[in-house]
C-alpha cells in the first residue's frame, strides 16, 4: 500500500513539473508575441522589414538561445502541430481576409484569380513534381516513392497567403493585392486538395480514369466548399435579421458571427471539404449581409475583433515556424551531408521559381486578351511583382511536409529528414529574402501605385464602409437611370462587366437577396435594431 501511495505521489509530482514547464513555456511565448508587436510597431515605416519577417527572425533567434541553454537538446518552446495550425490559427486569418477584402476588385478579377489559383497551381505542381523526380534520383538522398514526389509538388506549389497580407497593401496596390492574395487563397485550397488526393488515390497505376476522377473530385470540392461558406454566411445574416439580438445584448450578435464563421470551417473539415475556401467566402458574404444587420457598436466590435484575431494568429504562426526551424532532431540526420541538404533546398527554390513563371506570364497574357482597356490589363511590371510576391512559402508548406514525411512531428528516416529540413530552409529563405525585397520592388516597378487609391477610396464596399454592394461598380442612384448598351458579342460581355454581369447581379441582389437576408438599406426599423441609432440621429 505504501509503495502504491509513493508511486502515485511521484506521478503527481511529475505531472506538476510538466504543468509548470508548460506554464513557463506559454509565458515566454506570450512575451515573445508582445516583443514582436512592439518591434513591428517601431519598424512600421521601414521599407524592407514587415511584422511577419520580424516574428520569423525573433523566432529563429529565440530558438538559437534555447538551443544553447538546453545544450543542444531542444530549440523550441512548442512543437509544431499541423492540427494547431489548420484548426486554430489559419481560420481567423482567412476569414478576416474575406471579411475585409475589397469585393469589387476581387470579383472583377475573379476569372483571372481562379486561373492563377487553380490552373496555375496545377502547372506549378506538375513542373515541381517532374523536376524533383528527375533530379532527386541523381542525388544521394535515399529512396522515395512516386507519391512522395507528387507530394513534394503539392507542398511547394502552396504559396503563403498569410505573408502576402503583410507585404502588399490593399489600398496602395488594389489590383496586385486582389490578384496575389485571391490567387493565394484558391492556391492554398487547391494545394491541400491535391495533397489529400495524392494520399487517398492509388498512384501505382495512374490512368485516364484516375485523372478524370481526380479532376471531378477537385471541381466538386471547390464548388461545395464555396457553397457551404455562402450558406453559413446567409444563415447568420437571416438569423440576426429576424431575431434582432441587439435589442438585448450586442455580445450575442458578435458571438454568433464569430461562431458561425468558425462553424463553417469546422463543417468543411468534417465533410472533407476545403475549409480555406469555405471560411473565405463565408467572410465575404458576412461582410455583405450579416455585418449590416447588427447594431452600430457590434459593427465596430466585429471589425476590430476579427482584425485583431487575424493579426495575433499571423504573428503566432511566424514566431512558431521560426522557433521550429532549428529542431535539432531533424538537422541531426543531415549533419553528415550538409551539401546534399543545401543542394535539395536550392533545387526546390529553383523549381518553384520556374513553376511560378511557367503560369504567371502565359496566363496573364491570356487574361489580357479578354480586356480592351489598357488600364485593366496586367502590365509586364505587374506580372513580375505577381511572380515575385507569390514565391514566398509558409506554414501551409511546412504543415503538409510534416504530414507527409513525419509521424507526430518525428522521423527516423534520412530521406524524410532531408525533405523536412529542406522545406524549412525554403520557407525561411523565401519569406526573408523575397519578403524583404517585395516592397522595394513594388516601389521600383510601380512608383505611382498610390495614385490608384483614388478609385479604392471611393469604393467603400468592405466593413470599413458600407456603400457599394457585392459586385456593384456604379452608384446606387444611377442604377436605373443609365442607358446600358446591350453587348453584341461574348467578348463584349466579358470585357464590359460593369454594365452586364455586375449590373444584373445587383438587380437580383436588391430584388431578392437583400430583402430576405438584410444588408445596407434593407433592415426594417425596430427598437433596438441596427437602424435605430441612424434614424434617431435624423429626428
Amino acid at each position: 500500500m505504501a509503495a502504491h501511495l509513493s508511486y502515485l505521489m511521484s506521478k503527481l509530482q511529475t505531472l506538476s513539473t510538466s504543468d509548470h514547464s508548460s506554464v513557463v513555456s506559454m509565458n515566454l511565448f506570450v512575451a515573445l508575441l508582445l516583443a514582436c508587436i512592439v518591434i513591428g510597431h517601431l519598424l512600421e515605416e521601414n521599407r524592407w522589414v514587415n511584422e511577419s519577417i520580424t516574428a520569423l527572425l525573433i523566432g529563429v533567434c529565440t530558438g538559437i538561445v534555447i538551443l544553447l541553454i538546453s545544450r543542444g537538446k531542444s530549440s523550441h518552446l512548442l512543437v509544431f502541430s499541423e492540427d494547431l495550425f489548420f484548426i486554430y490559427l489559419l481560420p481567423p486569418i482567412i476569414f478576416n481576409a474575406g471579411f475585409q477584402v475589397k469585393k469589387k476588385q476581387f470579383f472583377v478579377n475573379f476569372i483571372t484569380i481562379v486561373m492563377f489559383g487553380a490552373i496555375g497551381t496545377l502547372i506549378s505542381f506538375c513542373i515541381i513534381s517532374l523536376g524533383a523526380t528527375q533530379i532527386f534520383k541523381k542525388l544521394d538522398i535515399g529512396s522515395l516513392e512516386i507519391g512522395d514526389y507528387l507530394a513534394i509538388g503539392a507542398i511547394f506549389a502552396a504559396t503563403d497567403s498569410v505573408c502576402t497580407l503583410q507585404v502588399l497593401n490593399q489600398d496602395e496596390t488594389p489590383l496586385l493585392y486582389s490578384l496575389v492574395f485571391g490567387e493565394g487563397v484558391v492556391n492554398d485550397a487547391t494545394s491541400v486538395v491535391l495533397f489529400n488526393a495524392i494520399q487517398s488515390f492509388d498512384l501505382t497505376h495512374i490512368d485516364s480514369r484516375i485523372a478524370l476522377h481526380f479532376m471531378g473530385n477537385f471541381l466538386y470540392l471547390f464548388f461545395t466548399s464555396t457553397m457551404l461558406g455562402v450558406f453559413a454566411g446567409l444563415l447568420s445574416a437571416y438569423i440576426i435579421k429576424k431575431l434582432y439580438f441587439g435589442r438585448h445584448s450586442t455580445d450575442r450578435e458578435v458571438a454568433l458571427m464569430m461562431l458561425m464563421a468558425y462553424l463553417s470551417y469546422i463543417l468543411a473539415e468534417l465533410f472533407y471539404l476545403s475549409g480555406i475556401l469555405t471560411v473565405f467566402f463565408c467572410g465575404i458574404v458576412m461582410s455583405h449581409y450579416t455585418w449590416h444587420n447588427v447594431t452600430e457598436s457590434s459593427r465596430v466590435t466585429t471589425k476590430h475583433a476579427f482584425a485583431t484575431l487575424s493579426f495575433v494568429a499571423e504573428i503566432f504562426i511566424f514566431l512558431y515556424v521560426g522557433m521550429d526551424a532549428l529542431d535539432i532532431e531533424k538537422w541531426r540526420f543531415v549533419s553528415d551531408s550538409p551539401g546534399t541538404s543545401v543542394a535539395v533546398s536550392s533545387i526546390l527554390l529553383g523549381l518553384l521559381m520556374l513553376g511560378r513563371s511557367a503560369f504567371v506570364f502565359p496566363l496573364s497574357f491570356l487574361s489580357n486578351l479578354a480586356k480592351k482597356s489598357p488600364y485593366e490589363k496586367i502590365s509586364l511590371r505587374q506580372q513580375v511583382i505577381i511572380w515575385w510576391a507569390g514565391l514566398m512559402r509558409g506554414a501551409v508548406s511546412i504543415a503538409l511536409a510534416y504530414n507527409q514525411f513525419t509521424r507526430s512531428g518525428h522521423t527516423q528516416l534520412r530521406p524524410n529528414a532531408i525533405l523536412i529540413t529542406s522545406t524549412i530552409t525554403v520557407v525561411l529563405v523565401s519569406t526573408v529574402v523575397f519578403g524583404l525585397m517585395t516592397k522595394p520592388l513594388i516601389r521600383f516597378l510601380v512608383p505611382h501605385s498610390k495614385q490608384t487609391t483614388s478609385m479604392v477610396l471611393s469604393e467603400p464596399n468592405t466593413p470599413k464602409s458600407i456603400i457599394v454592394p457585392l459586385l456593384g461598380q456604379d452608384s446606387e442612384g444611377d442604377l436605373g437611370s443609365q442607358e446600358v448598351r446591350r453587348p453584341a458579342s461574348i467578348r463584349d460581355l466579358l470585357t464590359t462587366p460593369t454594365h452586364t454581369v455586375h449590373r444584373y447581379w445587383r438587380k437580383f441582389d436588391n430584388a431578392f437577396m437583400r430583402p430576405v437576408f438584410g444588408g445596407r438599406g434593407f433592415v426594417p426599423f425596430v427598437p433596438g435594431s441596427p437602424t435605430e441609432r441612424n434614424n434617431t440621429q435624423w429626428q
